[in-house]
């Protein structure tokens, strides 16, 4: 069966791709297991001196690199180029630390020298999703491949120009031949991939549903993975919360990227006494939003990524609003051609819900009113989610404490959850495990070696001193 990627704002076919066939499978692992064995070996300074250089490309080319993004897959146009320039930060990031991180660490044992030493594992496979089809990628890619790894990616299919365009970037930059490889497939074809033996890890960014699949087969041959998963982020807005920054806050992060975002907040938990105030500010925030055309500069709303993924949302939506769920802005489907979805806030949402224990991928937003500052923490950690999360008080240090009682890969306080190279970046609970980015990031892919090194040292430790 055939690939097809379609423009979600027209609904025009883009193009027709054939799935890679089991040869050419073959070729892209083997050229990336031949290229491991000596680029595991290339100094840290000759990588780095790529990823320089591959920044400098994302940077020359990111008008052309944005509108692959957004004609694939919907994003407006300025969220595409934001993206692309994101990336460039972070292959600059690792090409700056990724020496420091993995230096080795030596440790006064009884031997001559013992230290721990930190090396490559050889193929990563990576499974990403297409709601930041560039992103999401470099961000696995950058630390993964500065560590000594190689890689092979296996993209979401309605963003294949984007994951072929990816492969060329490293290809055009100078990366050897192999580094870096891009296979067309469904995803029918991900289990084959994982137990290939030449796959020595694989990294996830998915649902739910893929990850307990991708988790069960990685598993079942004993390989290392990571899995980045679904969230339900809450927003929680307590009673000395600065309102108005609260709701100018929480209109971007429900509804950048279309909503379409793991770390979107999506469930904006406010205290009893300051919900009314905070849903007027939060509408009256939400309703100056422009929906349209993403290659338009002033869009900020674009379509949803494909049909399948609006109609669920629609149903979220609706069955919450049949069990008592209350619209205050949207609610409904945008007439007309492309997949948009109106900016859409809901209130009155208690946890029986849909939109409050499913993760909602898109623009709809779930309003739950809390008691106090105790039933407000309560109902954020009441789901099966973790990934990250945002806290609204003036009180830092109640925040700070506050911040250990959620159970959240990450707690904003004051601010939008964003994912950053410099911070460690993923979830717990049904959001996955591992991590991905800073120092944390790049150690998830090597192998931790002790190394001994003898002969034993005679020399005794001073004997404690006598009173």
């Amino acid at each position: 069966m055939s690939i097809q990627t379609i423009n979600p704002a027209t609904e025009e076919v883009l193009k027709t791709y054939e799935p890679y066939n089991q040869e050419q499978i073959n070729e892209a692992l083997t050229a990336a297991h031949t290229a491991f064995k000596s680029w595991r070996d290339t100094s840290f300074a000759e990588r780095a001196a790529l990823f320089r250089r591959a920044a400098e490309y994302l940077r020359e080319h990111k008008t052309e690199l944005a509108h692959d993004a957004t004609i694939e897959m919907g994003k407006p146009i300025v969220e595409s180029e934001a993206e692309i320039e994101k990336c460039a930060w972070n292959c600059e990031y690792y090409a700056e630390n990724a020496e420091k991180f993995l230096v080795d660490e030596h440790i006064a044992t009884n031997a001559t020298d013992s230290y721990v030493a930190f090396n490559p594992l050889g193929i990563v496979l990576a499974l990403m999703p297409w709601n930041y089809p560039f992103w999401q990628v470099i961000r696995f890619a950058a630390p993964a491949l500065m560590a000594g790894n190689t890689a092979v990616l296996k993209h979401a299919s309605n963003v294949s120009r984007c994951a072929l365009e990816i492969e060329r970037i490293f290809r055009e930059c100078g990366f050897p031949e192999g580094v870096f490889r891009t296979v067309l497939v469904p995803g029918a074809e991900t289990e084959k991939l994982i137990t290939d033996p030449r796959i020595a890890a694989v990294t996830l960014t998915g649902s739910e549903e893929v990850g307990i699949s991708v988790a069960s087969t990685s598993g079942q041959y004993l390989k290392k993975h990571v899995l980045e998963l679904g969230g339900s982020d809450a927003f929680i807005v307590l009673a000395d919360a600065d309102l108005d920054e609260a709701a100018k806050t929480a209109v971007r992060a429900r509804f950048q990227n279309t909503g379409q975002s793991c770390i979107a907040a999506k469930r904006f938990i406010v205290v009893e006494s300051v919900a009314e105030a905070f849903e007027q500010k939060f509408v009256q925030e939400a309703a100056k939003l422009r929906v349209g055309d993403p290659m338009q500069r002033d869009t900020q709303v674009g379509p949803m990524a494909r049909s399948d993924l609006r109609d669920s949302l629609d149903k979220q939506v609706q069955a919450t609003v049949k069990m008592g769920g209350k619209v205050l802005l949207g609610g409904k489907p945008v007439a007309g051609k492309g997949y948009f979805y109106a900016p859409t806030i809901v209130t009155n949402v208690t946890p029986e819900m849909p939109m409050f224990q499913e993760e909602t991928f898109g623009p709809a937003a779930a309003i739950i009113y809390a008691r106090d500052t105790e039933h407000a923490i309560e109902l954020a950690n009441n789901s099966k989610f973790g990934l990250g999360g945002n806290l609204w008080t003036r009180n830092i240090e109640q925040g700070r404490r506050l911040a250990r009682h959620l159970e959240s890969g990450a707690l904003f306080l004051n601010g939008m959850t964003a994912s950053d190279p410099r911070l460690p970046f993923g979830g717990v609970k049904h959001s996955g495990y591992g991590r991905e980015l800073s120092s944390f990031g790049i150690r998830e892919f090597v192998n931790i070696q002790t190394v001994w090194i003898g002969p034993v040292l005679t020399t005794a430790p001073a004997a404690p001193k006598s009173e």
